[in-house]
């Protein structure tokens, strides 16, 4: 098989749940740990990082990446989902998994998935952990799919766990409470292996607590000890914003930039300041002028991309990947911050998402333009506007998600702003990201 065939077996033969959400859902480690196996246990043959969280685990995995690149390591990086091609879920030192590697190493191991039936995020964190080993990483950073307990990145020992922030989402099938969603969270929290959380929340702070001490593993709550100051309001066309930072009320780092700009991002820098701290524990050598200049360059050195990103200016465009109630009530916090005469909003949302109250939090005065993303989990846009309406959003269908775009900058003018959003899916389908 060529590339697109390649792409197209994985999507056909294996549950995506990218794709389809929770039929494609497949908790459970007994296939990976058998993929593993089958393939020479490559998950033992590298050091790691396990990010888990409801938002900021794609941010911290980012930024965490950038600065060990920064410091000289050869770094893997495994996210998802993807935004526009399969092969950005895994990278090593910002650079995307080849071509040539996913079709030869499906080929070598296809009579494998015949008779195990993996999900297909089963086979992606195969497929990365064997891409990770051969190319001998000095460390790699693993974002958790979904939950954590159950996922098939949780095979990993990892040199230190991160838990970013418990929100709602995907509450069909992590629980419908902050308390039971944090429990599959801390799933990835090991023996003995320091765990840090990034924001103290008292709703399900004890979780945590209780699990580090069943697992014997040395607890940090990164927010108690690195406190982070934002310099100035960034202007709103800045791609980065400076930052101080403390750490037990001393300056520990002054005028940093961060080169990534959502309000978001000071909640997350605090758990990966005690990351690197941890690591140097561990013999890293990380220098401030790595850290700095891994802050300030994430997007170039990881090729990171949809968070708070400015597409244009004059009128600006601005897209964001926040897509639950606790990373959108963020996002239009900083939107409302926006000077602009008219706010044009392209919205595409996902079906299996609790809609009403993502809606609720978006402003009124907005002029919508309902899209839906070309996806089978993508809600319609025809049911997403009836939807809008009784929340009082009121604008225009246009189906797919490069017609309204294209509508909404038409329509803009030089002093109003355009925002994209809702849903990764449609982030990931604007053109010129």
């Amino acid at each position: 098989m060529n590339y697109a065939e390649t792409l197209e077996y994985l999507y056909s033969q294996l549950p995506i749940f990218q794709r389809v959400g929770a039929a494609g859902y497949k908790p459970g480690l007994e296939t990976t740990e058998k993929l593993a196996e089958a393939t020479g246990h490559p998950d033992r043959k590298f050091p790691s990082v396990h990010v888990a969280g409801t938002n900021g685990k794609g941010s911290s995995s980012n930024l965490l990446a950038a600065v060990l690149q920064a410091a000289g390591y050869k770094v893997g990086l495994y996210t998802s989902p993807h935004l526009r091609e399969f092969t950005e879920r895994i990278k090593v030192n910002g650079q995307d998994l080849t071509p040539e590697y996913l079709v030869a190493w499906v080929a070598q191991w296809r009579p494998m998935f015949e008779q195990l039936q993996p999900s297909f995020f089963e086979m992606c964190v195969a497929l990365a952990f064997s891409y990770f080993a051969e190319q001998q990483v000095d460390v790699a950073v693993v974002e958790v799919g979904l939950g954590g307990r159950l996922d098939s990145t949780n095979i990993i020992t990892p040199l230190v766990s991160l838990i970013t922030n418990i929100s709602f989402d995907h509450q069909n099938l992590l629980g419908n409470t902050l308390p039971l969603i944090a429990a599959e969270k801390a799933g990835i929290i090991k023996p003995s292996i320091p765990a840090i959380i990034s924001q103290t929340q008292p709703e399900v702070q004890a979780v945590f607590e209780q699990k580090a001490a069943t697992e014997h593993a040395p607890l940090l709550f990164a927010d108690q000890h690195y406190t982070t100051t934002l310099e100035a309001q960034p202007a709103p066309d800045q791609e980065f914003q400076v930052l101080s930072v403390s750490y037990d009320g001393q300056p520990l780092l002054q005028h940093l930039e961060l080169g990534l700009v959502g309000d978001y991002q000071q909640l997350n820098l605090p758990g990966v300041l005690a990351v690197l701290d941890e690591l140097r524990r561990q013999g890293f050598v990380v220098p401030e002028a790595a850290v700095r200049e891994g802050l300030r360059n994430v997007r170039q050195l990881t090729g990171f991309r949809g968070r708070w990103t400015i597409l244009g200016r004059r009128p600006l465009v601005v897209c964001d990947t926040g897509h639950n109630e606790a990373g959108l009530r963020l996002v239009i916090a900083q939107l409302a911050r926006l000077p602009r005469r008219q706010l044009h909003f392209v919205l595409g949302v996902v079906n299996d998402k609790d809609v009403s109250k993502m809606l609720e939090l978006l402003p009124t005065d907005a002029t919508y333009y309902f899209c839906q993303a070309a996806i089978p989990r993508a809600m319609a846009a025809t049911e997403l506007a009836t939807l809008a309406a009784a929340a009082g959003l009121h604008g225009e269908v246009y189906g797919p998600v490069a017609a309204a775009v294209a509508a909404a900058r038409a329509a803009a003018s030089p002093e109003d702003v355009v925002f994209i959003g809702g849903s990764t899916f449609v982030v990931a389908e604007i053109e010129g990201l």
